[in-house]
């Protein structure tokens, strides 16, 4: 069998004039570095291979040299599609100087279009990117005037809008695993993320072309356990051994054990975070997490709510994910963005963004580099400063709820907090509420038209979406509107009832966020129809683990009924609801207190069979007819 163990050098001379490359990695991680140099130091050799059209889905370098900032030659690439530019600036000077074509594409759709090249299909077909600057009406990610082709089209589909992102053939694909055996067998088990190896493997070899994989290690051939190869030799070409130092986990870290989920840390081991208007903002920000959900934080100023939420304890209650692929734990930040510890595990990214732009998260938090009138926001393009858009608009478009995280001025500021009120002692040079923003990374207009709740938090005041466009909601204590918001804004916002923010949020000690989220949460799972009488419970996913639980849900529903004045029908979810089995005499006794005093009728549902078995016994034991059935509809009809 053929030995595919070669060097670095002989692995580039397999890359041809003209070839379409696809490059694997999230900022430090995954990058295969020992490959790109020896891909930079044969050009700079020979002059060759050129023309080279580059596909990258994440950002992929540290913001100076390393990463795809060793490729950045002119001559050597001649087109580049990218996700995220802000930590490749060589790369993307080509781009702005136009010597080079160039588009942003959003990061989950050309993770997605590897799989759509692997499978032969045309493209992807979404509406991500939809009133951005990647819509054709907006430029279709052209980053400069020298990039003509139409890569993204806009397409009616049964009289939707949809965009379509082009597939094409990827001739050579560069991977970073593990461990490999001479057969090309890869494993990925001291990396932080797999990313979308498997998915850019299958595209380049479904398209003629060529699969290189850079390693730490070599095993013997058929000592690499099955289950744990992540892309089987088959698509493999070769496989080169690198040196350390162009092999790190990240590019902050050498290596760490928690990174590749070896082993747990204590929580309360990790640096907490300094007392500083990122800390205010994030914590504000917290005030926004929902119990129980699954949450997305985006690098920059929203690395700080994870840290918040582990300072107050939640982390257990929320699962934070990174669109790399981190599910669960605590995302790391700086040069480590996209590890975590303590994951309850890692997905391929495109995996990821499957579950993103489904909707499936319940919030996400993102920086606010520039915001306008209209609720626009721009995280991607200043003049000559290309950022890139990242898996930004993925996210932000198909969150449930949206927070947008940034200080109010940038360059220069510096606050004070004095007996938890807020002073400004410098104000920051750049203005960040502007008339227009420079490029549209999130759309005001089409969040308000789909009804998205979005927040825009800053240290001194915090925003709203509404139809048309901000609405000024909250102020610190200790601001003057006039002088501290109105004075450095380019446009008069919407006012409307203005609330202080929370005093905890300035005042370092902690906040009690978790009976604050209980609490709110507890209001959001009741609602009541007047029309027809009836107090909706939605119990779906709620974990009842103390007595304290019960006593916070019986007092909930008594505070309601009370202010509804009358008895009420009663239709309850119990949909993914656990309460602890010690527990389940406790919730009846409850439940049958209610019964007697605050209803006229309730009906449960739940799809549970154990649910509707171990609640049904607890509450017959109490008198207290079930009527438990699996749907909404029935409960609601009293059918059985």
């Amino acid at each position: 069998m053929q030995d595919k163990i070669i060097s670095a050098d002989e692995a580039m001379a397999i890359v041809r004039d003209g070839d379409t490359v696809a490059n694997s990695g999230f900022v430090g991680i995954g990058n295969p570095d020992r490959l790109l140099a020896a891909l930079a130091q044969r050009f700079d050799d020979t002059g060759e291979p050129r023309g080279l059209t580059l596909v990258f889905a994440a950002g992929q370098g540290d913001g100076e040299e390393r990463g795809l900032n060793r490729i950045a030659r002119e001559g050597l690439l001649k087109r580049v599609i990218g996700g995220h530019w802000g930590l490749v600036p060589k790369l993307a000077r080509l781009a702005v100087e136009e010597r080079i074509e160039a588009w942003n594409l959003p990061q989950g759709c050309i993770s997605h279009l590897y799989r759509d090249i692997a499978a032969g299909r045309p493209g992807l077909l979404t509406r991500v990117g939809l009133h951005t600057f990647v819509d054709p009406r907006h430029g279709g990610g052209r980053i400069n005037a020298a990039s003509t082709d139409e890569l993204v089209r806009l397409m009616e589909i049964d009289g939707e809008e949809h965009l379509f992102y082009k597939a094409f053939p990827i001739q050579v694909a560069l991977l970073r695993a593990t461990t490999a055996d001479p057969a090309g067998n890869l494993s990925m088990e001291r990396e932080a993320l797999t990313l979308d190896t498997l998915a850019m493997a299958m595209a380049a070899k479904n398209s003629g072309g060529f699969v290189i994989a850079q390693v730490e290690r070599v095993a013997a051939r058929g000592a690499l356990p099955s289950r744990q190869v992540e892309i089987p030799g088959s698509l493999v070409d070769c496989v080169v051994v690198s040196d350390a130092e162009h092999h790190r986990q990240t590019y902050a870290t050498a290596y760490s054990p928690a990174f590749s989920g070896e082993l747990r840390v204590p929580l309360d081991s990790l640096p907490r975070m300094a007392f500083s208007p990122r800390k205010i903002i994030a914590r504000r920000a917290a005030f926004e997490l929902p119990l129980n959900g699954v949450v997305n934080l985006g690098i920059g100023m929203p690395e700080g709510v994870a840290s918040v939420a582990a300072e107050e304890n939640i982390l257990s209650q929320i699962t934070l994910t990174a669109e790399p692929g981190l599910v669960g734990g605590m995302p790391a930040g700086g040069l480590d963005f996209g590890a975590g510890v303590n994951a309850d595990c890692i997905v391929d990214q495109n995996q990821q963004f499957d579950f993103y732009d489904g909707g499936g998260l319940d919030m996400a938090c993102l920086g606010m580099a520039e915001c306008d009138r209209a609720g626009n926001v721009n995280v991607s393009r200043f003049g000559p400063r290309l950022a890139g858009a990242g898996g930004f608009i993925n996210i932000s478009q198909n969150a449930r709820r949206l927070v947008f995280a940034g200080t109010f001025t940038a360059g220069g500021l510096r606050i004070a907090v004095e007996d938890g009120r807020l002073a400004v002692v410098s104000e920051g040079r750049q203005r960040k509420l502007v008339d227009a923003v420079q490029q549209i990374t999130y759309s005001g207009a089409y969040g308000a038209e789909r009804g998205q709740p979005v927040l825009y938090v800053t240290e001194r005041c915090v925003f709203r979406l509404g139809a048309d466009g901000l609405e000024l909601t909250e102020v610190a204590p200790g601001i003057d509107v006039e002088r501290d918001v109105l004075a450095h804004m380019d446009f008069a916002p919407r006012i409307g009832t203005l609330r202080e923010m929370d005093a905890r949020i300035f005042d370092p000690s902690p906040m009690d966020l978790e009976r604050t989220l209980i609490d709110l949460a507890m209001e959001q799972r009741i609602s009541y129809d007047a029309g027809r009488n009836t107090l909706f419970l939605n119990f779906e996913g709620l974990q009842v683990n103390t007595r304290d639980d019960v006593e916070r849900v019986r007092a909930a529903v008594e505070q309601r009924c009370e202010a509804i004045g009358k008895r009420v029908a009663v239709v309850v979810n119990y949909d993914g609801c656990r309460i602890a089995e010690p527990l389940l005499d406790a919730w009846a006794e409850m439940v049958h207190g209610l019964e007697q005093t605050r209803y006229t009728h309730v009906t449960r549902y739940t799809t549970s069979a154990f649910m509707r078995m171990k609640l049904g016994e607890a509450l017959s034991g109490r008198a207290v007819a079930p009527h438990i059935y699996e749907t909404r509809e029935e409960a609601e009809a009293g059918r059985s």
